[in-house]
């Protein structure tokens, strides 16, 4: 428990500094979430710092806002920055870090977005670099995620922390429809692959299935209405189904067949871990962490941007009731060994404890 931990002295405030609206639904935002409310859970006060939801590209009023808010906060505060916001708050973070104990939370640098250009990207690594260096520690949500900071960021390994997104035990979805359920659970951008998809999608329209795109519409409006237009060139408007966001996501990985979600890259991927949850057999790419958390006997993983790979793998589930079973038997193994979010939570919290001692 992770009540055990903590000493008796140990009421604090603990600041948590997010960008945008918290309850926003993403992977990133749920991590957020849910680590906050286990830190309550434990006993520990948090203080949300709502930052602007402009970052991570601000503009100078929101920078001199997050700055106001760094600069209010009491000498050797501890402070958890969202990575979001974080990357482009050098400044700041160099300037406080002699005065807050500032804790990184990387879910996966701003500099490996996709859709970006290399003079944006080469920017990005600079002030990114430059702010991780200010943290006095850097939680990060995958052991590849530690590995490319370390590596391309000049994080020292000792400052980095692991702390796994949790995941909560779910009844296993029975996927036994006629015509296949396919699910994908992404905010609508680049970096996802659902362009991808549906190229695939439409190579293999001969076969039994439909698909559901679930995820925010609102990030990149240009990019949805591209996709769209996919869907309706390859006439699948009827196979297809955008669904934006849902209440309860639950629902969705229950009433699937299969999870498939051809990222470019994943810093953890949390929408793997909650389809491994309920059993489902999943599709995937050799991208970021996704290989360190969806093991062979769960699913296929292919090369990222190889469409001929993903319509392939697709047709093998499609088309072969035996593995796709196979895989789901795999998926409800791998599902008995994913971290809980008090798992998560336990890893902050020594981390907390270690810098008051400080």
């Amino acid at each position: 428990m992770i009540d055990s931990i903590i000493p008796n002295n140990f009421p604090f405030t603990l600041y948590f500094a997010v960008p945008g609206d918290i309850n926003s639904l993403t992977g990133g935002y749920g991590y957020d979430r849910e680590l906050i409310r286990e830190l309550k859970n434990a006993g520990i006060h948090v203080q949300l710092l709502s930052l602007s939801a402009e970052f991570p590209v601000p503009g100078a009023t929101a920078l001199a806002e997050a700055a106001a808010i760094f600069a209010s906060l009491p000498d050797g505060a501890i402070v958890i920055a969202d990575g979001l916001a974080f990357g482009v708050m050098d400044e700041i973070a160099t300037r406080e870090s002699q005065r807050l104990n500032i804790i990184a939370l990387c879910h996966h640098p701003l500099a490996l977005e996709t859709g970006i250009g290399a003079q944006q990207s080469h920017a990005l690594k600079i002030s990114e670099t430059r702010a991780l260096a200010a943290a006095k520690a850097v939680v990060v949500t995958s052991a590849m995620t530690g590995r490319i900071i370390a590596r391309d960021f000049a994080v020292a390994p000792e400052k980095i922390i692991l702390a796994y997104p949790g995941t909560r035990p779910q009844e296993f979805a029975p996927a036994d429809h006629q015509i296949p359920q396919l699910l994908t659970v992404a905010t609508l951008t680049k970096r996802k692959g659902h362009d991808l998809l549906i190229n695939a999608l439409a190579a293999i329209s001969h076969l039994p299935w439909h698909a559901r795109f679930v995820g925010g519409l609102g990030f990149d409006s240009l990019w949805v209405a591209h996709l769209q237009q996919l869907v309706q060139k390859n006439n699948l408007d009827q196979r297809i189904t955008f669904v934006g966001n849902v209440d309860d996501i639950s629902t969705e990985f229950f009433n699937a067949d299969m999870f498939v979600l051809p990222s470019y890259f994943e810093g953890y991927g949390m929408a793997f871990a909650e389809a491994l949850s309920f059993g489902l057999p999943v599709i995937a790419t050799h991208a970021g962490a996704v290989p360190d958390l969806v093991p062979a006997t769960a699913g296929i993983l292919i090369s990222p941007g190889d469409v001929d790979a993903l319509t392939k793998a697709l047709e093998q589930l499609l088309a072969n009731p035996d593995y796709r079973r196979q895989l789901q038997a795999g998926a409800q193994q791998a599902a008995t060994t994913l971290p809980t979010w008090a798992d998560c939570a336990h890893r902050i919290v020594d981390l907390i404890i270690r810098l008051r001692n400080l």
